[in-house]
């Protein structure tokens, strides 16, 4: 019985290590940016620098709140590694309405995305939000983060650091 049991869990573990190993890139999803056209989000580069995707919505508190906290600071990431931050709102249809104006009165720099029937963020198993993930230069996930509490922001800064050098 002990045996199976260490046996189950080291095969789970395996698995588990082979998946976080393999890089995992974006899908082939189109999604529509603030003047109505589709980009295939499989497009979006920079210039092997990372790149930030963070899925938000207009009537998240803690989604807002960090992409207001890293709006402040975003100039600075920026010149020190080079970093583009993605915002994807899943706001849906009764709400899509209202990420304009709500981008346009907080000031962000941002490359702003809609997912109004969330095939991307469906396609990438986000569940909540906010969800951020980090790309490296060469577009592979290479970290993500769900939820938001004050301070997170420094983390995402610390592994951009990392895969900038």
């Amino acid at each position: 019985m002990i045996k199976k049991l260490i046996l189950s869990l080291f095969v789970i573990a395996f698995f588990t290590v082979s998946s976080f190993s393999q890089n995992r890139t974006l899908p082939s999803v189109k999604v529509k940016n603030l003047k109505g056209s589709l980009v295939n989000i499989q497009t979006i580069e920079n210039d092997g620098n990372p790149i930030v995707i963070s899925f938000w919505a207009t009537w998240c508190k803690p989604c807002k709140k960090e992409l207001n906290t890293i709006a402040e600071v975003y100039e600075d990431w920026q010149e020190e590694t080079g970093v583009k931050l993605v915002a994807i709102s899943i706001d849906d249809s009764r709400s899509a309405s209202k990420v304009k104006p709500y981008v346009n009165s907080s000031g962000w720099e941002y490359e702003i995305y809609l997912d109004p029937n969330r095939d991307l963020s469906r396609s990438l198993g986000v569940s909540t939000v906010p969800h951020t993930f980090l790309l490296d230069g060469k577009g592979n996930i290479v970290w993500e983060h769900r939820g938001y509490i004050e301070g997170d922001e420094e983390e995402l800064l610390e592994q951009i650091e990392h895969i900038s050098k």
